[in-house]
């Protein structure tokens, strides 16, 4: 365990006024140790707090004893969800302090069971730190198409210096590179048909490349890996190519920063049956198709290691917090909860197993929190 971390009251204070009977504060360590230990709802936090009062008193006053699940419900409902972000934000900076060579995958989540008559489902844009295996910190829009708005604000709060910074073809915009260049940070975006010029010049130029390769000898790096799991054979194969030498269009002036364009062929075989697929990426970094080809594979952590966590783990998808402010908030306890978690480096088990762990075990709990 890290010792210079902040603890959860440092870092989060009291963001907002305290209800006259319950404080804030106690309210945020009460719902998050039963988040680690298995709560995901109001009433799961009230029924596991009156259970183990005796211990959480240990720790918390708890004056006026646990709150009721509709003052939990209204507490977190009318908190101020900019606010508890930025509190993430700063819990999360001293979490992570230094993010340089680390992949930060930016990518958006909708919570599903959020949505209410016709107010649209909460959607969540959200950095993860691929090989720290955190959450740095999230902002809301509202729908995906509005990700693009979204993303900016995430930069402004993260400390990116160094990163390298990896976003799907949504995040493909010239602005949005410019300003991780202005944050002293690489990028790596995928290129798809929504810059139809650039993804058009892309195939033409991998193209051109791949038959005749005599032609553009030395502007070009390459790189392959194959993996071989549960009956399953896949071939990656990632070409990056410098812009600086004879590549058409002249687009490299428009993106801020560009050096490299990649091409990555996949080719999954199973059971004798081929199927290949390719994907183009432009890229800050140099063209070294190595590296380049991990930090594209480190993306996908954001979607196994924490999409997918978020929703079977934590049950997200089906919670059903969704008065005002309350969806936004929970889903930062999630985070939180997921991040205290992931930092348990001895337990030998999913995360399933350690909420599981945490509720039955009070100094593991403890010792998660760092109280």
């Amino acid at each position: 365990m890290q010792e210079d971390v902040l603890s959860i009251e440092e870092a989060f204070g009291d963001p907002r006024s305290r209800t006259p009977s319950h404080d804030l504060t106690e309210m945020l360590v009460v719902a998050l140790c039963a988040i680690l230990s298995g709560a995901d709802s109001w009433v799961a936090i009230q029924t596991w707090a009156e259970a183990k009062l005796d211990w959480l008193r240990g720790y918390l006053p708890l004056v006026n004893g646990i709150a009721s699940h509709d003052t939990f419900g209204r507490v977190f409902a009318a908190l101020d969800a900019q606010q508890f972000e930025a509190c993430f934000m700063r819990w999360t900076t001293h979490l992570c302090p230094a993010l340089a060579d680390q992949v930060v995958a930016i990518d958006g989540k909708t919570v599903r069971g959020s949505h209410r008559g016709d107010q649209r489902a909460l959607h969540l844009v959200s950095a993860y730190g691929s090989g720290l295996g955190v959450v740095l910190g999230q902002v809301r829009t509202t729908n995906k198409s509005n990700e693009i708005t979204a993303i900016p604000e995430l930069f402004d709060a993260l400390l990116l210096k160094g990163a390298i910074v990896t976003i799907d073809a949504m995040g493909c915009q010239q602005r949005i590179a410019d300003r991780i260049i202005q944050a002293q940070a690489d990028y790596v975006l995928a290129v798809k048909d929504n810059q139809p010029p650039l993804a058009r010049l892309m195939r033409g130029v991998f193209d051109a490349l791949e038959r005749w390769p005599e032609l553009h000898a030395g502007t070009f790096d390459e790189y392959r890996e194959i993996e071989k799991d549960h009956g399953r054979i896949e071939t990656r194969h990632c070409v990056a190519q410098d812009v600086s030498s004879r590549w058409p269009g002249k687009v490299d002036g428009r993106w801020p920063g560009l050096r490299s364009v990649v091409m990555i062929e996949a080719t999954r075989e199973i059971a004798g049956v081929a199927s290949t697929q390719r994907r183009y990426y432009i890229s800050s970094l140099p063209a070294n198709a190595c590296r380049i080809a991990h930090a594209v594979r480190s993306h996908w952590r954001i979607e196994n290691n924490m999409h997918w966590v978020l929703d079977m783990a934590f049950g997200e998808d089906q919670c059903r917090v969704r008065v005002e402010n309350a969806a936004q908030n929970f889903a930062i306890l999630r985070r939180i909860a997921m991040n205290l978690l992931k930092r348990d480096t001895r337990t030998k088990a999913g995360l399933n197993i350690r909420r599981l762990k945490a509720c039955a075990n009070d100094q593991y709990r403890a010792s998660l929190l760092g109280l």
